[in-house]
């Protein structure tokens, strides 16, 4: 027999992304609408060790859906790694009678939610990370509105680049992952993708490109390196010394974090976020809600922790063909 949920804590872990707010609102208010309390935990896992849980009610939401970041703010917990931490912050949800979470974030913050199914917390977790790196699901909160700034920032970057005749190597986050390197190459139009899950390393090669580009005319190159490769100024002063050109590298850095979420990721983070609390009310736990093949799913926590997740050969090829 499902066990009966009273109360419902939201909690957003790791880094920040666009769309985190969409999401808080909606768990908010669907279990509002469903006759749950909802408990609001602030800073993440540190928080709820800490013992920072308010009560929240429909208007504490209004008015957040455009903003970005996380009202309920965000931290990472190296004590929520023990089995200590972990214990204490099941004790601690019992304490405030809270009866199951949903947990916003990332593939750390998902093995800290199965801890917490594992002692008896029904907990559901809601991919929100910019990187796009959880292999159950083809969407995550904060990808597009993060690919969207990134975007924006390159097309400012090509116009001095190609005023001034220049060779520009701009660094995109993604952590390991290289989505945003990809989608940001293909969307801007870029000489060159480096990409974590494809980069041999080979320098020279690219040398050799940035060469060639120039012989056959072009003045200006712009390559898309991911934060899983970096070194992007010593890599533009290495390509300046052996081609002659002038090169400069820029790092978008966090700003890829912040900004209005995009439409999409208003509605698919409500709409996920409202998917996490009827799961909870229908005394579901250890799940993570998903977005699959245009259809908006829920895995095992630990199954989908254990799936692999990789670059599109057929986008890869692709964004090959197109750059040049």
């Amino acid at each position: 027999m499902a066990k009966q949920v009273k109360t419902i804590g939201v909690l957003t872990s790791g880094g920040d992304a666009p769309g985190m707010n969409a999401a808080i609102r909606a768990v908010v208010r669907t279990a509002m609408a469903k006759g749950i309390k909802v408990k609001g935990i602030m800073r993440g896992y540190a928080g709820l060790l800490q013992e920072e849980i308010v009560d929240m009610k429909s208007t504490d939401v209004s008015n957040i859906i455009y903003r970005g970041g996380t009202i309920l703010y965000t931290a990472r917990c190296k004590e929520f790694t023990t089995a200590e931490g972990q214990q204490a912050g099941a004790d601690i949800c019992r304490k405030h009678g809270i009866d199951g979470i949903v947990v916003i974030g990332g593939d750390g913050s998902f093995r800290g939610a199965g801890k917490l199914a594992s002692l008896g917390i029904n907990t559901i977790g809601v991919p929100g990370t910019i990187d796009l790196d959880i292999a159950c699901t083809d969407y995550t909160i904060g990808f597009d509105t993060a690919v969207n700034t990134a975007m924006e920032a390159i097309d400012k970057v090509r116009d001095t680049s190609t005023s001034h005749e220049r060779c520009s190597i701009i660094e995109v986050m993604g952590r390991n992952a290289g989505y945003i390197a990809l989608w940001c190459g293909i969307a801007n139009g870029a000489e060159d993708i480096l990409l974590p899950e494809r980069y041999d390393g080979s320098e020279q090669a690219l040398i050799n490109r940035i060469i060639a580009n120039r012989k056959s005319g072009k003045k200006h190159n712009i390559i898309i390196n991911a934060e899983g490769i970096g070194h992007s100024t010593s890599m533009a002063r290495r390509i300046e010394a052996a081609t002659g050109i002038e090169t400069r590298a820029t790092i978008l850095g966090h700003m890829q974090r912040g900004g209005t979420p995009t439409c999409k990721d208003r509605v698919y983070a409500s709409i996920m976020g409202a998917k996490a609390a009827e799961l909870l009310c229908e005394g579901k736990s250890n799940r993570l809600v998903a977005y699959k093949g245009g259809e908006y799913v829920d895995f095992d926590i630990q199954e989908a922790l254990q799936m692999k997740k990789d670059i599109s050969d057929d986008q890869y090829e692709i964004a090959k063909m197109l750059v040049r």
